[in-house]
């Protein structure tokens, strides 16, 4: 449930007056509702997540002013450990040396789950293959890479001919980056150096894709949805079950769309949670995850997932 409201109004009956917004940009609650600014940064995967909840959140809170920049998950933590943003979103778990850049800022956080992610690899309409397995994809994107061509992937399900094979994908800034190439090379950042980069702009990847017919890009699920028939999504072969699943919901939320399943996170700082506006902005996007990963062309997350969350902002809000 969402506290700062109820818990305001109660400090108000008790004839305490709550700090106003101040001309240096300052932070509170007035009579008339939440005051101040919330700042996002990091993932270009999220953003699309966070500025989802900033809109509707700001419907509710007009004298709140959510912004949302994408410098990537690498770049947001960099900035957020420095202290200047109150949020972090983050397509992959912090690393280790940013847990030690947090800790030497003095800032303490949590990572709390917003949606669900189906990082899918895209194709061609016209392309005449329907699934892959991670083994397949590791043929074609792994360093130092043989691959140049269909024709010289092994084992495919579908007769392809030997035409070029062009690549697109995201650059080492990307959380998206590092899950593939994680779950696909074993590996994070183990990935051939002769594709196309696209740095944070999915879009890029897709107008490559669409404009080729021997393409291959791996976008998240959102980008997928919004491109509608421009490109196909593969289906991947489940390492245990051996079976082609697609990229779906369902399959996201029960585990089986296996290994690119991915959760999606933002990580508030407990010294921004001390601020009301942020600590209802905060409350707001779990509650309101359904319809946000709805807008913004995501999967939700289920029940035991959204209570997680809760339970990580509540603790870290003290």
């Amino acid at each position: 449930m969402r506290r700062p409201i109820t818990m305001i109004a109660a400090v108000l009956a008790l004839g305490l007056v709550a700090v106003a917004c101040d001309s240096d940009g300052g932070s509170g609650e007035t009579a008339e509702g939440l005051t101040g600014t919330v700042r996002a940064d990091g993932s270009s995967t999220v953003a699309p997540l966070t500025e989802a909840a900033a809109e509707l959140f700001q419907e509710e809170n007009s004298g709140v002013r959510v912004t949302v920049g994408t410098s990537g998950t690498t770049g947001g933590f960099e900035k957020f450990c420095k202290g200047e943003t109150e949020i972090s979103d983050a397509s992959r778990p912090i690393k280790e040396e940013e847990v030690a850049a947090c800790q030497e800022g003095g800032v303490r956080y949590e990572e709390v789950q917003v949606a669900n992610d189906a990082l899918s690899a895209v194709v061609h309409p016209d392309n005449p293959l329907d699934c892959i397995s991670v083994e397949q994809l590791k043929q074609v994107w792994d360093l130092d890479s043989p691959v140049n061509s269909w024709g010289d992937i092994e084992a495919l399900d579908a007769e392809l001919p030997d035409e070029e094979l062009t690549l697109f994908g995201p650059g080492s800034d990307s959380g998206t980056f590092d899950y593939w190439t994680d779950a696909i090379n074993g590996e994070e950042g183990r990935i051939r150096t002769d594709y196309n980069s696209i740095g944070e702009d999915d879009e890029a990847a897709i107008n490559g894709v669409s404009g080729d017919e021997w393409a291959m890009a791996y976008i998240p699920y959102s980008f997928v949805t919004e491109a509608a028939d421009r490109v196909k999504a593969l289906q991947v072969k489940n390492p245990e079950s051996g079976e082609c699943v697609a990229p779906t919901l369902e399959n996201v939320q029960n585990g089986s769309y296996a290994p690119l399943g991915r959760p999606l996170f933002i990580y508030p700082s407990a010294e921004a949670l001390d601020k009301p506006e942020v600590l209802a902005f905060v409350e707001f996007y779990i509650e309101t995850q359904e319809q946000i990963a709805e807008q913004a062309g995501f999967i939700p997350m289920n029940a035991e997932q959204v209570a997680a969350a809760q339970e990580k902002v509540s603790s870290l809000a003290g």
